[in-house]
């Protein structure tokens, strides 16, 4: 009897697993169901859903309904709006237009701007050419500009023009430079040239170099070429290194191939060496 009662025991154990185990599937499955429908997909199962949960999706779905109005997407449906969410998105509908109108962009609807509105668009679209005419921009309209803000942009644009000649950067244009203007823009210029000289750049002119940016110049390439030599590298002229330096550079590679060899690291050449290292190494064999 106590056998056939553990038995019993353990069949009942077994069925309440399965139970319990199908029951958390079927659990997982409904709750996978109710995200589908409140994300609104179509593999959502309505009829799956509780009295409550079917509410909840009701509401994720009207809520979603909302955002698409209120972002002008083609799945709105204003139909399904209350009466203060429509009011709502046209209040947020207005602003918008007036945003868009003030930022001059296409989708500005005139037609639904107030007097006061139209008025406020129009200063906003004023001042935007006139910074357009000041920047030298291709968008502005000098036939909107005033006498007094054509004065203005003629002064702007006259000194942005000077600035784009000293720095030798944009559409210079040096027959509308003053006499000051064209003085700045020179030595500018200059400036910029020995810089170039003394770096060693492409944009260098020799000939424009006072004697002493020349001297400087002379120093920073004998210094860029012995610094190549130093480091092997084939822009060196060897022919260019003062006697000093020849032989530094001849001390320093006649020591480089001697460790080479006896190190058996690196380029070796055997002929370079004295007969003194030679016997070093051999004695090291």
């Amino acid at each position: 009897m106590k056998i056939s009662s553990r038995k019993g025991f353990g069949a009942q154990v077994v069925c309440l697993s399965f139970w319990s185990i199908l029951a958390l599937a079927q659990s997982s499955d409904l709750l996978q169901n109710l995200a589908e429908c409140k994300a609104g997909r179509d593999t959502c199962d309505r009829s799956r859903l509780s009295q409550s949960e079917a509410m909840d999706v009701a509401l994720a779905v009207h809520g979603r309904n909302v955002v698409n109005c209120r972002n002008s997407y083609d799945s709105c449906d204003r139909s399904k709006l209350t009466e203060p969410e429509t009011i709502a998105l046209a209040v947020a509908d207005h602003e918008r237009n007036v945003s868009d109108c003030n930022e001059g962009m296409w989708s500005c609807d005139r037609s639904k701007l107030t007097q006061l509105e139209a008025r406020d668009m129009a200063a906003a679209q004023q001042q935007r050419n006139l910074a357009n005419c000041r920047n030298g921009w291709s968008t502005c309209d000098r036939s909107t500009l005033t006498p007094a803000e054509t004065a203005e942009v003629n002064i702007a644009r006259g000194q942005l023009n000077a600035s784009d000649c000293a720095d030798g950067s944009g559409p210079c244009d040096q027959a509308k430079l003053t006499p000051s203007q064209t003085r700045d823009a020179i030595a500018a210029e200059l400036r910029r040239n020995a810089q170039n000289c003394v770096e060693g750049w492409d944009q260098c002119d020799h000939s424009k170099l006072t004697p002493l940016q020349a001297k400087q110049t002379a120093y920073s390439e004998h210094q860029r070429n012995l610094s190549a030599c130093k480091d092997g590298q084939a822009t060196c002229v060897f022919a260019k290194l003062s006697a000093a330096e020849a032989k530094a550079l001849a001390d320093a590679e006649h020591k480089r191939n001697y460790t080479a060899c006896l190190k058996g690291l690196g380029y070796c050449d055997p002929s370079r060496l004295t007969l003194e290292e030679a016997r070093t190494i051999h004695a090291g064999d």
